[in-house]
């Protein structure tokens, strides 16, 4: 039988042993580094100020714009076409419709001609459409009115004079058709072109001459040879209002 004391001494014994762990888990915490341990960073990690934040990420560039100038292809999906730049020249089909309301469609050889000064001179930028009114005996008179189409700068209006000498005889009217050549600024229109070195043409009942102020050229062009020949003899001068006076 167990006595008292040694009761005691055994129960003493249990709770020391069971107290043991507890007292090994129990550390002892200082207040300020429990409150600073949510601001201090990991080992290797730089500390950022507490009135600081980090900052916004970089907006990523948005991708560039299509210029439809610089890429006249793209697609619908990053611009469209550009526009084709417009013409500055008269193209043949244009000028015979054009010839062709002066002189009467299908008027014979009238195509074949423009066709022929095309190849030999190129594209002209403005013509003539108008009448033509004169009389001669070997040497005479003519006047001239009509409407200049340019290319970029539009209509405006063309009178012009001029003598004549040549198998004309009698008084005569009919219509011109006149190329203009290199006529950038359609003031420069206004003055007398004489008639210059180059080809004549003659096909079917149209005929064809050459005249030259500086770098423009004319090419009027007339029904038949002798009164047209005639006319195409001499020079033309350009007036912006009517006049009567031929010199």
């Amino acid at each position: 039988m167990i006595s008292f004391g040694s009761r005691t001494t055994i129960l003493l014994a249990a709770l020391a042993m069971a107290a043991a762990p507890s007292a090994a888990q129990v550390r002892t915490v200082d207040p300020n580094t429990a409150i600073d341990a949510d601001v201090t960073p990991p080992p290797g990690q730089a500390s950022i100020p507490y009135d600081q934040t980090l900052p916004a990420e970089a907006p990523q560039p948005a991708a560039p714009a299509t210029d439809p100038a610089a890429a006249p292809y793209a697609s619908p999906a990053y611009g469209t076409p550009a526009p084709a730049p417009a013409s500055t020249t008269y193209k043949q089909d244009d000028l015979i419709g054009a010839a062709e309301g002066v002189f009467g469609k299908g008027a014979k050889g009238l195509a074949d001609l423009i066709e022929k000064i095309l190849k030999d001179q190129g594209e002209p930028n403005a013509y003539i459409a108008g009448r033509e009114a004169g009389g001669a005996l070997v040497a005479g008179l003519r006047y001239g009115s009509g409407t200049l189409f340019h290319k970029i700068e539009g209509q405006r209006p063309a009178y012009w004079t001029g003598p004549s000498i040549g198998f004309d005889a009698g008084g005569n009217a009919g219509k011109t058709f006149i190329l203009v050549y290199n006529l950038y600024d359609s003031q420069d229109l206004y003055k007398r072109f004489p008639a210059g070195e180059g080809n004549a043409y003659f096909i079917g009942g149209f005929t064809a001459s050459y005249m030259r102020h500086g770098d423009i050229v004319l090419i009027p062009i007339r029904v038949g040879v002798g009164y047209r020949l005639g006319a195409n003899v001499g020079y033309m001068k350009f007036s912006e209002k009517q006049r009567w006076l031929p010199f």
